[in-house]
């Protein structure tokens, strides 16, 4: 939980992070850890970003799960990115907890929250590439594409080409499904994907694999690109200050 804003008199503006609600996709605690070091460090960019936004995380949804070495579902047997519309306190506990703090945060004036990111792993596609929702307002709609397009100008790794919109009735369960449906029209929801295998580069013809650190990159990737969306690049101080324009 990153909550280190400088205006705390001001509407809170945040971002949500979760990974790892299915235990086998280990690729995408790579990205969440990417994610949080960055955040947590003293890069130039980092410091912006606490000062403007709040990053609240939960980098595993399904740690019995992962205890257990199971691909998909829970110690129960679920899998619980089908189970965000009515997640049981006993059968889905984790999810339950996040959905309440979400709602909370969503029933509280002074809190915006504007993004909702699922961190998964996608085991036939490569690259990283994201899946977003469809919505009858033509301005929400085009404006879920502004944070894809921003990303794939900072990450080698992300494909705009293969992000994708839909409203697909299996994915209703999922988080980024529900929480599209519940939050308001300034927030936006995506799940992230990532490959398990490679990548492929612009024009190259051989596949690049990917390794804990490429992946750990995407993350910090996924992070700078906060300050683009946020258009806070003029804040940043030291050599990755923007240079003054001159006449």
């Amino acid at each position: 939980d990153l909550h280190f804003s400088v205006f705390p008199w001001a509407e809170q503006k945040v971002v949500f992070i979760t990974a790892r609600v299915h235990p086998g996709e280990t690729p995408s605690s790579f990205v969440c850890q990417g994610i949080i070091d960055f955040l947590v460090s003293h890069h130039p960019i980092a410091k912006v970003l606490r000062d403007h936004l709040v990053f609240k995380i939960a980098p595993m949804l399904n740690p019995d799960g992962v205890y257990l070495g199971n691909y998909r579902c829970s110690l129960m047997g679920f899998d619980l990115n089908r189970h965000w519309a009515n997640p049981s306190p006993w059968a889905h506990p984790t999810l339950h907890g996040v959905k309440e703090l979400i709602i909370d945060m969503y029933n509280n004036p002074k809190i915006n929250l504007e993004f909702y990111i699922d961190i998964h792993a996608h085991s036939t596609m490569m690259n990283g590439f994201m899946y977003g929702n469809i919505f009858e307002d033509e301005e929400r709609f085009q404006r879920q594409a502004v944070f894809p397009k921003l990303l794939c100008q900072n990450a080698e790794d992300f494909s705009y080409s293969s992000t994708s919109f839909n409203r697909d009735a299996v994915k209703a369960g999922t988080g980024r499904r529900f929480l599209g449906g519940l939050l308001n029209d300034t927030s936006s929801c995506y799940t992230l994907e990532v490959s398990f295998y490679s990548y492929l580069l612009g024009g190259a013809a051989a596949a690049v694999p990917y390794t804990e650190e490429a992946y750990m990159k995407l993350g910090r990737n996924v992070a700078r690109t906060f300050l683009d969306y946020y258009r806070l690049n003029s804040l940043v101080e030291g050599p990755l200050a923007p240079t003054p324009k001159t006449r």
